[in-house]
């Protein structure tokens, strides 16, 4: 399982309806939060090994009305 982080940047006014549209349209979105910042919203996203990052994050989260801009951080290791 990959895990990645999308920073999302939204068009003025639009970052609830992109935060809905992600939790409602997207499985591979398990949670999105409201952040301060450059970005509006942070997401968070689990993909199958081996599964394209920059295809999910270019044809399903780049492509919701209201996103303006992205930034994708792809995590190594998770501490517990």
């Amino acid at each position: 399982m990959q895990t990645l982080f999308i920073m999302v940047k939204c068009d003025l006014g639009r970052a609830y309806d992109v935060a809905d549209a992600a939790v409602q349209g997207l499985d591979e979105v398990s949670e999105v939060h409201s952040i301060s910042g450059q970005y509006d919203l942070l997401m968070k996203v689990y993909l199958d090994d081996g599964e394209d990052i920059g295809r999910f994050v270019n044809a399903k989260v780049q492509t919701l009305d209201g996103v303006k801009d992205t930034f994708t951080l792809i995590t190594f290791k998770a501490f517990t």
